[in-house]
């Protein structure tokens, strides 16, 4: 008695490791990436693309937001391949230390007064490095939580790696709205102050390298390791095999990206604080809302969790997604009240549906996939849908403002991507409770989608909901 007793106190001692390494972990790989997006919507434009004016500066900074997207895949595919292949864990710590690196490098970087057209070379080349990162962190750390937690709980242990996306963006908010309203105000802020956000991440790199390295390897992937059944080359299987689910996927990814980079990728940051706008909010007050949005997004992504194990993944999606439609078209009749109270709830009835349609992404996608290409599907799945969705919806969502004169258009865009991402998971089935494990493989290869009538038979039946 004592002994299995002392086995599942192991064992959940060994969940609440991997969930903060995790969380831990991902908030420093996002805390990067939006550190920069944040200075893209606020600074970038006059720092380093000054000459092209300013309409048009402000659309290359957000270009090279966009741009880092288109080299997720990149970096989907190299963890991918490897995570299937050699682990995980080791995956994890590269993809760390690589957007660290690149972020640190950042804050060093001449601006185009001093260096030209150089400077703007090498932001972009950076970028592309976050880029590549972010691609690979994703799948490892979601799997890292998924494959470590009971079959009952991998929707709530799931949400922990999605919770690093809200925190990575309340601390970069934070960092950056304490940078322009307290150390670093006015001209301050332009000429150094925003090079700290930046060179703070070679602090929190170190953290998340000791972290990370702390935590077991996934017992999925130690199965298969064990019984030698590495997919040779996991790419390859998965798209001969899989190819219609990696596309259903991304899209169910591609909604929620679309309208979460209206925060996260600086549009409304920029829209809301242009001088010459609509509105002309100082930029320490919209970072500070930026940071409450985040905390509000946080807690509607763990709840997400719990209701991905209670009602289901598919249906929790469902509930989110319908919720991200009704309040976009308030969002910006909100905003455009250019009253801060006004921006607050904005905010908070956004993250409702947000967090909802984010949270259940974890346990969804690894239940989706077999073992042997897991990393490799989930990976390239999220890397695709960020490409569809969140790659260029600040510049999109501007050049749209710019035609138009209106957000109106913004939002019909919005609900646009939300109603595919809609029907993408309604496709799909739910395969809550499904033996994730090397030895279910065959089982893990059908049923996945509502195309595929053939019975699952394992321990706990999958759901079909919808």
């Amino acid at each position: 008695m004592s002994t299995t007793h002392d086995r599942t106190t192991a064992q959940r001692a060994t969940q609440r490791r991997v969930a903060f390494a995790t969380v831990i972990g991902t908030t420093i790989e996002w805390y990067d990436f939006f550190v920069y997006a944040t200075a893209a919507g606020l600074i970038f434009a006059e720092l380093f693309f000054k000459p092209a004016g300013a309409q048009i500066g402000l659309l290359l900074a957000f270009a090279s937001v966009g741009i880092s997207f288109l080299f997720r895949p990149l970096g989907a595919f190299l963890a991918g391949h490897y995570g299937d292949k050699i682990g995980r864990r080791a995956m994890l710590v590269i993809t760390l230390i690589m957007m660290g690196a690149a972020t640190t490098l950042i804050g060093v970087l001449p601006t185009y007064a001093t260096a030209g057209v150089i400077a703007p070379i090498m932001l972009l080349i950076l970028r592309i490095l976050q880029g590549i990162s972010a691609g690979g962190e994703w799948g490892g750390a979601v799997l890292m939580a998924v494959e470590h937690a009971p079959k009952d709980r991998r929707g709530r242990a799931g949400a922990f790696p999605q919770l690093g996306v809200p925190l990575g963006m309340l601390l970069a908010s934070g960092v950056m709205a304490l940078m322009t309203g307290v150390i670093s105000p006015g001209e301050q802020f332009i000429e150094w102050g925003w090079r700290v956000p930046f060179l703070l991440s070679i602090v929190l790199i170190v953290v998340g390298f000791l972290v990370r390295r702390s935590v077991e390897e996934s017992p999925i992937f130690e199965e298969i390791a064990a019984k030698k059944q590495q997919t040779k080359v996991p790419i390859v299987e998965l798209f001969r095999k899989h190819w219609l689910l990696v596309i259903l996927a991304a899209l169910v990814f591609a909604g929620n990206n679309a309208a979460g980079y209206m925060t996260t990728g600086g549009f409304i940051q920029a829209y809301t604080t242009d001088p010459d706008g609509p509105i002309g909010f100082e930029r320490t007050d919209v970072l500070i809302a930026i940071a409450f949005a985040a905390a509000m997004w946080l807690i509607f992504t763990l709840l997400s969790g719990y209701l991905a194990d209670k009602i289901g993944r598919k249906r929790t999606y469902q509930i989110g997604f319908t919720a991200q439609a009704l309040v976009l078209f308030p969002l910006f009749w909100m905003i455009n009240t250019a009253s801060l109270p006004m921006l607050y709830l904005a905010f908070a009835l956004f993250a409702v549906g947000l967090g909802l349609s984010y949270g259940p992404q974890a346990a969804l996608y690894s239940e989706l996939f077999p073992a042997s290409v897991r990393f490799s599907g989930v990976s390239i799945s999220y890397a695709l849908g960020a490409i569809i969705g969140g790659a260029f919806a600040p510049m999109i969502a501007t050049a749209l403002v710019q035609a138009t004169g209106s957000t109106t258009s913004v939002s019909i865009y919005l609900v646009i991507m939300t109603l595919i991402s809609l029907t993408a998971v309604s496709l799909l089935r739910d395969r809550q409770g499904i033996d994730l494990s090397i030895n279910n493989q065959a089982e893990q290869e059908i049923g996945a989608t509502i195309f595929d009538k053939r019975k699952h038979v394992e321990e706990a039946p999958a759901v079909t909901v919808g």
